[in-house]
C-alpha cells in the first residue's frame, strides 16, 4: 500500500530540474499516480478532477471524487472546470506555472489550448495496449472481448482520442477468471510505477517517444446500461467475458421470479460448466445456467439492497430450482 504524504504546492529544498506538474485524473486508478508523483518529490503545484457528484445514503449529497479526496489529503489545491475549451481555462492552466501536465483517467478531453500551456507537454497514462482500445472504457473492453493480455501505457497527449506517440510501456496478462476490478487495481499500481519513470526521463532530458501503430485501432466506448443484461443466449464463454468485465461495476445482471416479483440479480463471478439446454434455464439445484452454447455455473451473486454473497447464501433465501427460466 502506497504512503502518503501530506504537501503543500510550495516545497522546501527544491532540486534541480525538479519538475512542476498540475495532475488532472478522477476515479480510483488515478489515486496510485498522484500518490507517486507527490513521493517522488516532484512539485504538485494543482489538481484537475471532475466536480463532485450526487451520492450518499440518498443520492443527494454532493461526494468529491476519490482524486479530490486524495488531493485534500496531501493539501493540494483542487480545481473541477466543467469545460477547457477557453483563454480563462488556459489563463488558470498558466497561472500553476506547470512545467508538464500529468493526466490519468480525468475525463476530459484536452484542448489545444490547454495542450499548448505546459512547456514540457502534457503526459498522459492509458490502461491498454494501444492502438487496441482507445477510449473511454479499456479495461472492461479488453476483458469482454477475451483478450489474454493488457497493460498501461505512458504517451503524450494530442488532440485526437489517445492518439499521441508512446514513451514507455508494461504488459500483464489478463487471467481467465480475472475481473476488471482486480485488473483494474493491478494496472493502477504498475502505472503509478511507470509514470514515475517517466517524469524522471523527462526531468533528465532523456525522454523519448514512439508513433503508435497504425493497424489495430480498436475504441473501448463508455459502458452503456443495456449492455448488462445477461443474454443467456450467446455462448457460455462470451457471457463469462462479459461478467468478469463489468465486475465488480456495474454489474451484468439476469432477472428471476424470486417470491412475488421479478427481481434483478448482479452476477460476480462464474465458470465455463458442463450442460447444455434452453438458455437461461437452471440444469440443476446449483445454479448451473445453460448458455447458446455450454452453460455457467453463477459462482458469486448480489440481490437488490444486499451485498454481494457466494452462489450458495442466494440459494438459501432466494428458490432457484431445476428448470426453472431466468430472463
Amino acid at each position: 500500500m502506497l504512503s502518503f504524504i501530506t504537501r503543500g504546492p510550495e516545497t522546501p529544498n527544491v532540486r534541480p530540474g525538479q519538475l512542476r506538474i498540475v495532475f488532472m485524473g478522477t476515479p480510483e486508478f488515478a489515486v496510485p499516480v498522484l500518490a507517486g508523483i507527490i513521493n517522488e518529490g516532484h512539485i504538485a503545484t494543482a489538481v484537475y478532477t471532475s466536480a463532485p457528484q450526487p451520492g450518499g445514503p440518498r443520492g443527494l449529497e454532493p461526494m468529491p471524487s476519490s482524486v479530490h479526496v486524495a488531493a485534500r489529503r496531501f493539501g493540494i489545491e483542487v480545481v473541477t472546470p466543467k469545460m477547457l475549451r477557453s483563454g480563462e481555462a488556459a489563463a488558470t492552466l498558466r497561472g500553476f506555472k506547470p512545467d508538464v501536465v500529468v493526466a490519468a483517467a480525468y475525463g476530459l478531453i484536452l484542448p489545444r489550448v490547454i495542450l499548448d500551456v505546459p512547456p514540457r507537454g502534457c503526459l498522459n497514462l492509458h490502461a491498454s495496449l494501444l492502438p487496441r482500445w482507445r477510449g473511454a472504457a479499456p479495461i472492461e473492453r479488453a476483458i469482454m472481448a477475451g483478450d489474454l493480455e493488457t497493460g498501461v501505457m505512458v504517451m503524450r497527449m494530442e488532440e485526437g482520442l489517445d492518439t499521441g506517440p508512446v514513451a514507455l510501456a508494461e504488459r500483464i496478462a489478463i487471467g481467465p477468471d480475472a475481473n476488471a476490478g482486480e485488473i483494474h487495481s493491478k494496472l493502477a499500481l504498475i502505472g503509478a510505477g511507470l509514470m514515475n519513470r517517466v517524469l524522471a526521463m523527462l526531468e533528465h532530458g532523456g525522454l523519448a517517444f514512439t508513433p503508435q501503430a497504425e493497424a489495430g485501432v480498436t475504441y473501448a466506448h463508455k459502458i452503456d446500461k443495456a449492455e448488462a443484461r445477461i443474454d443467456w443466449r450467446k455462448p457460455a464463454s462470451e457471457i463469462h467475458n462479459l461478467i468478469r468485465g463489468l465486475a465488480p461495476f456495474p454489474g451484468a445482471f439476469f432477472e428471476a421470479g424470486l417470491g412475488k416479483r421479478l427481481e434483478r440479480v448482479k452476477v460476480f463471478r462464474t465458470r465455463i460448466a458442463e450442460g447444455a439446454g434452453m438458455p437461461g434455464r437452471a440444469l440443476d439445484d446449483c445454479l448451473t445456467i445453460a448458455c447458446g452454447d455450454g452453460a455457467l455455473r453463477v459462482l458469486e451473486v448480489q440481490r437488490s439492497g444486499k451485498a454481494p454473497m457466494p452462489a450458495g447464501d442466494f440459494l438459501r433465501g432466494a428458490r432457484i430450482s431445476k428448470g426453472m427460466l431466468l430472463a
